[in-house]
């Protein structure tokens, strides 16, 4: 076998693996399982999954009526008749995201004592559904990008989120009079249903002064936010809903990173190809943890250790990136291209995406890296440190021809890393 051909192979296997992944964990499989128990009154969806979960929901309770809020720009907007659907903006809230929110709480404060409401959260849905309180759309939306840019993690946006606002931390369950059943999508590290899309129907443990604490911790001025946390702070406003508090909602996990990582398994393990998972909780800069990954394959490759290869290693979680430059990317690509700095001409295959199929601000969800890509990159004069500097990752997998383009998957599990290795 030639090495154009070895690699075509071991990339087409990489790629199959992650879409066979997705496909093995769709919306609508995750959910079927747990579509028992009353018939709802109502259906809210919201997330980057709201449609596919609210499809397979409304296929079991037809004639239930229900309300979508999946992201602006999703190719299929369809939904079952008696279905509002209310798109909004990722991930940056936007006035149909307000819109949304103001739709959804509207129904749900409708219902009355007594009726069943059925909830169905994934990633996203933070942005996705926005009421804002204490300051102006425009101000949430400044306040948002600005932590994105200083490298907040999404727990800590959450923290955030939740008291600026009239849904998230538990506050859309304790504005309904239903009994709320709530089944989450996880797309965030160690699964806590009060991090995910900021815990609509959950009891929240975090407070104002926490809120307060992490404007200090990024530096960021925010003036009415600063205003508004200040007066919950000194007990001028009603906290969130804390545990107990929230008694008549049930909130269930019912997919993670964790299940998308062991579906990607028993796909390479059918085609008798041996994986380890090296865990679902990697957190931190995309830099660091190629560094990490990049230290791991020279270790199996040199010594047989902790692994003997060959195989795949694949792994979780969600890396951040701290943005200092007006490039093109996300957090995958960025990982990827650290990886190729790392590795340098003793390169690897590998593919790193997102499970949503949207990488940042780019097309692509994620790049592919080959043996070859360091020797290639530099036969186009593709500097990989120039583009890191800009935080240009996407912009130069798109021009090597390993950006990994799918389009909105319709689904949220974290990252997707995978990375073929040899002794």
């Amino acid at each position: 076998m030639s090495a154009s051909e070895r690699t075509s192979d071991v990339r087409a296997l990489l790629d199959s693996s992650y879409r066979a992944a997705l496909q093995a964990v769709a919306p609508a499989r995750l959910l079927a399982p747990f579509l028992t128990g009353p018939r709802p009154d109502f259906v809210l969806a919201f997330g980057k999954a709201a449609l596919p979960m609210l499809r397979a929901a409304l296929d079991t309770y037809r004639g239930v009526p229900g309300l979508a809020v999946p992201p602006r720009g999703t190719p299929d907007l369809s939904a079952p008749g008696g279905t509002d659907v209310w798109p909004g903006s990722h991930p940056i809230p936007d006035e149909h995201s307000a819109r949304a929110a103001e739709q959804a709480l509207a129904r749900v404060r409708a219902l009355p004592q007594g009726a069943q409401l059925l909830v169905l959260v994934s990633g996203g849905g933070s942005a996705l559904l926005s009421a804002p309180w204490g300051v102006t759309l425009a101000q949430k939306q400044t306040l948002t990008g600005e932590l994105l840019r200083a490298g907040a993690d999404i727990g800590e946006i959450n923290v955030i989120r939740k008291h600026l606002s009239q849904v998230k931390g538990g506050r859309l369950a304790q504005a309904t009079r239903a009994q709320v059943r709530a089944l989450i999508i996880s797309d965030v590290i160690g699964d806590d249903p009060s991090v995910i899309a900021s815990g609509p129907t959950v009891p929240d443990p975090s407070s104002f002064a926490e809120a307060l604490s992490l404007l200090d911790r990024y530096g960021l001025s925010a003036p009415e936010a600063r205003a508004h946390l200040t007066a919950g702070v000194r007990g001028d406003l009603a906290e969130t809903p804390k545990a107990g508090e929230l008694t008549h909602t049930q909130n269930t996990i019912i997919g993670s990173n964790r299940v998308l990582l062991e579906a990607a398994q028993a796909f390479l393990a059918a085609r008798g190809v041996r994986s380890v998972i090296l865990g679902d909780t990697f957190a931190g800069e995309a830099c660091d943890l190629a560094g990490f990954h990049a230290s791991l394959v020279q270790s199996v490759r040199s010594y047989g250790t902790p692994f003997q290869g060959p195989l795949v290693l694949l792994s979780g979680g969600e890396a951040t990136v701290t943005v200092r430059g007006d490039g093109q990317g996300g957090r995958n690509q960025e990982f990827a291209l650290w990886l190729l700095q790392a590795l340098g001409e003793r390169g690897v295959y590998a593919l790193s995406a997102g499970s949503d199929g949207i990488d940042g601000n780019s097309e692509a969800a994620g790049a592919f890296l080959t043996p070859d890509s360091h020797a290639r990159a530099q036969t186009l004069g593709l500097n990989p440190r120039e583009f890191l500097t800009r935080n240009d990752s996407g912009r130069f997998f798109a021009a090597l021809g390993d950006a990994l383009i799918t389009g909105p998957s319709g689904h949220n599990l974290n990252d997707y890393r995978a990375l073929w290795v040899e002794s």
